[in-house]
């Protein structure tokens, strides 16, 4: 089986208490490989400009990344320059470069539209649509979006909202779009809109999942040393898709296992700039963590 991941592959610039990095590899499609990588075959929908470096191209193809619809724009790389204080757990956003992702319509092969696991991560609810419309017959569709979507394309979203099956978002975004403060109401109300499963993310306080069958939830694992959480919330999404892309199953132990996997993985991604740690990320260290991770719960 493989998944097909809609996003970003972006330049990104950040820093945090533990320094600072320009121009990493990054964007919600490169983090979300480096996890999905682990379980299944991953095929990448982005678009870069003509300055994104080559080294960066043949690393993600190193990776096992199927690139066949990378789009190489006229023009410049998107970039998004931010900056992390206190506790981490949020970003502030100090530049962003739209370059190449403002007039970005994304294509797949005649091979590719026939893939069934698809993520559409975090892009214009507008591309996100284009992109779906072109697979022939999905089973498994997750979507994520963020505030600035929510507030300036809602209708889009609301309406796109009704073709998916699982909608992910962190804690902030869940509450904003659907009205409501405390995040099982707003986990239901989610799913009135359309998904059949509503995946909440919580930073380090963890994930909350919640479908009408049952709901469902894990903290984060517990990391000593946090060096850079930009992209963890695409790399958990990796996880989660990848496993269920993976094992073919949609049931409610492959659901508790995915968000596990995603968990674990995510762990990992704020344990170093950008890619840098995740990238290294091999099936062992992840099945290892795990391992440790269910301790935490043996009493």
């Amino acid at each position: 089986m493989s998944i097909i991941v809609l996003g970003t592959v972006a330049l990104d610039s950040v820093k945090t208490p533990f320094g600072r990095r320009k121009e990493l590899l990054g964007g919600s499609a490169a983090h979300f490989s480096m996890a999905a990588r682990l379980f299944t075959k991953v095929n990448l929908i982005a678009i870069v400009g003509s300055d994104f470096p080559r080294q960066h191209v043949t690393f993600l193809r190193d990776k096992g990344l199927n690139l066949n619809s990378l789009i190489v724009g006229d023009g410049k790389t998107f970039r998004w320059e931010g900056q992390y204080q206190g506790d981490l757990n949020s970003a502030l956003t100090l530049n962003t470069q739209l370059g190449v992702l403002s007039v970005f319509k994304p294509e797949v092969s005649s091979e590719q539209r026939e893939i069934e696991n698809i993520f559409l991560a975090n892009v214009d609810p507008d591309i996100q649509e284009h992109l779906l419309t072109k697979m022939r017959s999905p089973k498994l569709v997750g979507l994520d979006s963020m505030n600035y979507w929510i507030n300036t394309k809602r209708k889009e979203l609301i309406k796109l909202l009704k073709r998916i099956d699982i909608y992910v978002a962190n804690d902030q975004e869940a509450r904003s779009l659907s009205g409501e403060n405390n995040l099982i109401k707003a986990a239901k109300q989610l799913c009135s809109l359309g998904p059949k499963m509503v995946l909440i993310k919580k930073g380090e306080h963890g994930v909350l999942f919640y479908n009408k069958k049952f709901i469902f939830s894990l903290p984060a694992y517990p990391v000593e040393k946090v060096i850079d959480p930009t992209g963890a919330g695409d790399t958990f999404a990796g996880g989660f898709m990848g496993f269920l892309a993976g094992t073919r199953q949609v049931n409610s132990l492959a659901i508790k296992k995915a968000l596990a996997y995603g968990t674990v993985a995510a762990s990992f991604n704020v344990e170093d700039f950008g890619l840098l740690r995740t990238s290294r990320l091999t099936r062992s260290d992840l099945e290892r963590r795990l391992a440790k991770f269910k301790n935490c719960f043996s009493f």
